[in-house]
């Protein structure tokens, strides 16, 4: 039967759930973010009013506010549209600690008719508490039920993005060669920096798979990185995490999506770690495990800069982890690719003025991994050494 709540094409239909009647209704939604890609969801979903406050839970909500600055929404298609007040979307639960964007958490307990926000553009969801001043005040949104998983066995399952997700590896026996790109903070030139060498890897002949190891949901960095010739591409949703605030075993998860990426059999690796090495999203922890750095060719290091450049060099040589190359916009000028170089002997690089000598600087360090840890009897790439 019908019933008129306000939400276009919502219907109801009775199911008894361990001797419980309760109500699931069949909701056509507007827009879906993109952090449920790897679900594809359909327009019309079952909605349930019973509600669990648990990271990656599919949840429907009403927009009702709008932001002039931060007002968009990225699609599974990776399009960008314009949220609306009184749009309903499904977005995911999940928590944000971006230093220039917006701070949410999921609170403990949830109900239909609670206020949450928007929290980033892939349609992460939680209770906004702080933001960015530039930004203006998050999106808020008005919880109405979590969709149903209608293949869960319980007739109200509710739908997670874990659903069939890569499982967490706590083992990597063998990798191809990991080229890592971590800067300061969001922002610093990292997401740049990848692309610029993957094209460049590309182009020499090399097969180039990437990731995004850190950060919130958003299909944006993957997207460019393919659209810049990786054969492969994944990030941390494809393990089922919005984000990686509060995962309780990041390395774990890295090593799930190396693994995976090792199976189409690239020359090379790149993989992005969001945010900055210092922050709410636990990027050390993967400085930390020697399991991952034993494979770890490369480590490009961008900040703004020089107290940045500084900083994260010594806290990564803490770690025994040098420092291969530096570049973002400290770099963006001869004078502070100069007081590196001179200062602390290490090459600077800026990926955008001169991404072939970015590029240079990783293969050097690729082919002496190659040739340290062979494997098999396929040559790398196309590419003899020069």
């Amino acid at each position: 039967m019908s019933e008129n709540d306000g939400v276009s094409g919502a219907l109801v239909r009775p199911v008894s759930s361990e001797g419980e009647t309760s109500a699931i209704r069949l909701m056509r939604v507007d827009k879906i973010g993109s952090a449920t890609v790897n679900l594809r969801i359909p327009s019309v979903v079952p909605v349930t009013t019973r509600c669990e406050a648990r990271v990656g839970n599919v949840v429907v909500v009403r927009v009702l506010t709008e932001n002039a600055v931060y007002h968009h929404l990225e699609l599974p298609t990776g399009r960008l549209c314009k949220i609306n007040r009184h749009d309903v979307m499904i977005g995911v639960l999940g928590e944000r600690r971006a230093l220039k964007g917006f701070v949410g958490e999921i609170p403990p307990t949830l109900t239909p008719g609670d206020r949450l926000h928007i929290l980033n553009l892939g349609g992460v969801i939680g209770r906004c508490v702080d933001h960015y001043t530039e930004l203006g005040e998050a999106i808020e949104v008005e919880l109405l039920g979590m969709v149903v998983d209608e293949d869960g066995g319980r007739p109200e399952t509710i739908l997670n993005i874990a659903k069939n997700a890569l499982p967490p590896r706590e083992h990597l026996r063998w990798s191809r060669p990991l080229v890592l790109v971590a800067g300061t903070c969001m922002s610093s030139g990292k997401t740049l920096a990848a692309a610029q060498l993957i094209k460049h890897f590309t182009h020499a002949g090399y097969r180039v798979a990437a990731a995004k190891l850190t950060g919130i949901a958003c299909l944006r960095d993957t997207l460019n990185m393919a659209d810049h010739g990786a054969v492969k591409t994944l990030s941390f949703l494809d393990c089922g995490y919005p984000s990686t605030v509060s995962v309780p075993n990041l390395p774990a998860i890295a090593k799930a999506l190396i693994a995976e990426l090792n199976e189409v059999d690239p020359d090379v690796i790149v993989l992005e770690l969001g945010d900055g090495i210092i922050g709410g999203y636990n990027v050390h922890v993967l400085f930390e495990d020697a399991e991952l750095m034993r494979f770890a060719a490369a480590i490009v290091f961008c900040a703004s800069d020089f107290v940045g450049a500084w900083g994260g060099i010594r806290l990564l040589e803490a770690r025994g982890v040098p420092v291969t190359v530096i570049s973002g916009a400290v770099t963006d000028s001869a004078m502070g690719r100069e007081f590196i170089e001179r200062e602390w002997g290490i090459p600077a690089a800026n990926a955008l003025r001169n991404g072939e000598k970015l590029y240079q600087l990783v293969e050097e360090k690729v082919l002496a991994f190659h040739r340290a840890e062979p494997r098999g009897g396929r040559t790398m790439g196309c590419v003899e050494e020069r």
